[in-house]
């Protein structure tokens, strides 16, 4: 583990704009684990490029609003300033930033919706199920079986 930076409003923002688009329509206790999830991964410290809660919110495959490709991209540059939900989620940003937020995820560092099953989580086990969302350690993750070699065609030679 390591010590974590002093959060900055921009980490505050994209982790709030970041939980929004994510789980908006997800229980609180949802949107609490999802926090705890990037802090966890900001405290495990194991990517140099993820230095802060926004790098860590926008790295590439772990949150896909950030995907330009994602249909929830562009709504993250027109949070309406009154929305409720987001209201939620900057006050959930703030108290993870700051280390006020418990973890309730049992030190999670990746995830998905419970309705959607990537490749990746097909045959592990997750840790904890929280508000229709799954959550894993990523050393808990065994390694896919190989892939068995595809067969060899062996031409026989005409005599």
């Amino acid at each position: 583990m390591t010590k974590l930076p002093p959060p900055r409003a921009i980490d505050i923002e994209i982790l709030a704009m970041t939980l929004w688009a994510e789980a908006a329509d997800k229980p609180v206790r949802a949107i609490e684990a999802l926090a705890a999830l990037v802090m966890n991964r900001l405290s495990a410290g194991r990517d140099p490029n993820a230095r802060h809660i926004a790098a860590i919110c926008r790295a590439p495959f772990l949150f896909s609003c950030w995907n330009r490709r994602d249909p929830r991209h562009a709504s993250l540059r027109a949070i309406p300033p009154s929305d409720a939900a987001f209201a939620i989620c900057r006050r959930i940003a703030q108290r993870a930033a700051s280390g006020l937020l418990p973890d309730p995820t049992g030190g999670a560092t990746l995830w998905h919706d419970a309705a959607h099953l990537p490749a990746w989580a097909v045959g592990q086990a997750s840790i904890r199920e929280i508000g229709g969302l799954c959550f894993y350690r990523a050393e808990d993750i065994s390694a896919p079986p190989p892939r068995a070699a595809p067969p060899s065609l062996v031409l026989a030679k005409a005599v």
